[in-house]
C-alpha cells in the first residue's frame, strides 16, 4: 500500500511521503488564491472552492482566510456558512450535513501523531473521520477532535474543545465538550401550495402517462451525504 493508501485507510501512515506533501502544496495554494480573492468576488470563489473540496452543495459560504490539508477529504451539504479562520485539516473524510453554521476561529482536525516518540520524529500519523449532522452551529473557537460525530440540531458553545460524540437535539459546552441541556427536535413545516400548484397536480392525477424524471438543469448541485463517503 501507498502512504496515502494507508492514510484513507485509517492506519499508520508517513506525513512526509512525496506524494502526500505534493497533495498539501497544491491545496495551501488554493487556499492562499482563495483567501486573496476580492469578498465580493462570488463566482471565482465558488469556482475555487469547487477545484478544491471533494462536493459541496448549494449556498456554500467560506469567508477568508480558510485553510485546509488536502481539501479532497471534504463534503460540504446545502446551506454551509463558516465565519472567518476557518482551518481543517482533512487528513481523513470530514463530513457536514446541510445548514452548518460554523463560528470564527474554529478548528477541525483529523490526523493524530503517535505517542511513540520514535514514529513521532519519523512523521508518522493516524487520521479518524469527523461527520457533522444537518442544522449544527458550532460558535468561535470550538476545536473538534479526530473521530468525533456530532449529531443533527445540535449547539455547541464558544471554546469548546469537542473530544466525543455529541447527540442529536443537545446543547453542549466545555472542555472536554458535554451536553448541557437537550433541545427540541425541529418541526417539519410542510410546504405551502399554491392554487396553481393543486391545479397542475389536478392535471397530472388525470394523466395516464407515466411522470417524466425531473431534469437536472445544471444550475443546482444537491448532495446526498448518504451516499457519499459513507
Amino acid at each position: 500500500m501507498t502512504e496515502k493508501e494507508k492514510q484513507q485507510a485509517g492506519e499508520l501512515y508517513n506525513s512526509r511521503d512525496p506524494e502526500l506533501v505534493a497533495d498539501r502544496v497544491k491545496a495551501n495554494k488554493f487556499c492562499l488564491e482563495y483567501n486573496r480573492l476580492p469578498c465580493n468576488d462570488y463566482i471565482k470563489r465558488q469556482w475555487m472552492l469547487d477545484r478544491l473540496v471533494a462536493l459541496r452543495g448549494e449556498n456554500t459560504i467560506i469567508e477568508s482566510d480558510f485553510f485546509c490539508d488536502y481539501g479532497y477529504n471534504i463534503v460540504i451539504g446545502n446551506n454551509f456558512h463558516a465565519d472567518q479562520n476557518l482551518n481543517i485539516l482533512d487528513s481523513a473524510d470530514i463530513i457536514f450535513g446541510d445548514n452548518v453554521f460554523i463560528g470564527p476561529n474554529c478548528t477541525f482536525y483529523t490526523s493524530e501523531r503517535p505517542l511513540d516518540c520514535t514514529l513521532r520524529n519519523q512523521g508518522f500519523e493516524t487520521a479518524k473521520p469527523i461527520k457533522v449532522g444537518n442544522n449544527v452551529c458550532l460558535r468561535g473557537n470550538v476545536c473538534v477532535l479526530p473521530g468525533v460525530t456530532i449529531g443533527d440540531n445540535v449547539v455547541i458553545e464558544t471554546g469548546s474543545i469537542v473530544t466525543e460524540d455529541i447527540p442529536s437535539n443537545t446543547y453542549a459546552s466545555g472542555n472536554p465538550c458535554k451536553e448541557v441541556s437537550k433541545l427540541e427536535a425541529p418541526k417539519i413545516v410542510p410546504e405551502e401550495k399554491t392554487p396553481a400548484d393543486e391545479e397542475s397536480a389536478a392535471e397530472d392525477n388525470k394523466s395516464d402517462a407515466p411522470a417524466e424524471t425531473p431534469k437536472n438543469d445544471g444550475k443546482k448541485r444537491f448532495v446526498k451525504l448518504v451516499e457519499v463517503k459513507k
